[in-house]
């Protein structure tokens, strides 16, 4: 599981990450909600070692992601990390993009990464768009693209940075869509989120962040219909 342990986190002299301990378990879908700046995302950055932090311990599989000795590059392998922008190559098709880390990470066989690829482009729903470019697609497409390239590195773990953030609203729900089958798959996946429908309906927890720490975390439904927290309540107010 993941396990994130009175985490810290600065940038120079803002503290971004107050003391956030959180426990994701295998199968377990956890979204993250809260306003900007509060720390959903530099959470995320720092359980993938994207970021350093300040004080606290983040382990993954029991293995401390943050210790000098640990082969971050072989860590990350296991976390599935997909972000606001879809950052596909323009250049290459479809199917090359998917089947481009496989390749070069893994060092797997041209033959062998092109029919994982083919599979999980089929699974997120691409599979008539094999040799398309990326410029060819609208944002749901591409963002579905992204998630496909994740889920070819076979990871045990989705990081999903607000990943509906930056498309149309028409679009998002085929990227929500292919979120859900994913979690009805058993797949573990933290969600930072401003999607509350989906928080509620999809995740097994939701973790309400302010100002760097976890104001609020339960199960999802009661966390997004009747929170207790003031500062919960207050913030869903708003977004509803």
């Amino acid at each position: 599981m993941i396990s994130v342990q009175n985490v810290h986190k600065s940038f120079g002299d803002l503290e971004v990450l107050k003391g956030v301990s959180l426990d994701v378990k295998k199968g377990e879908v956890v979204s993250v909600i809260g306003g900007s700046g509060s720390g959903k995302s530099t959470l995320l950055y720092c359980i993938n070692a994207i970021e350093t932090i300040n004080k606290g311990k983040i382990l993954v599989d029991d293995v401390d992601v943050h210790a000098k000795a640990t082969n971050k590059d072989k860590l990350r392998q296991k976390l599935g990390m997909v972000f606001q922008q879809w950052n596909s190559f323009p250049h290459m098709t479809v199917l090359e993009n998917a089947a481009l880390a496989p390749r070069i990470v893994k060092k797997m066989s041209k033959e062998e990464a092109i029919e994982i690829a083919k599979k999980e482009l089929e699974h997120v729903g691409l599979g008539d768009k094999l040799d398309v470019y990326p410029t060819k697609m609208s944002g749901g497409q591409q963002q579905r693209l992204a998630i496909a390239r994740a889920l070819a590195m076979k990871p045990d773990y989705m990081l999903l940075d607000e990943v509906t953030s930056a498309l149309d609203p028409e679009l998002v729900g085929e990227v929500l869509d292919t979120l859900r089958l994913l979690a009805e798959e058993g797949m573990t996946m933290i969600c930072v989120t401003h999607e509350m429908g989906f928080a509620r309906d999809v995740s097994d927890r939701v973790a309400y962040f302010h100002e760097g720490v976890i104001a609020e975390i339960g199960e999802a439904r009661q966390v997004i219909t009747d929170p207790q927290n003031p500062l919960t309540q207050k913030f869903l107010s708003k977004v509803r």
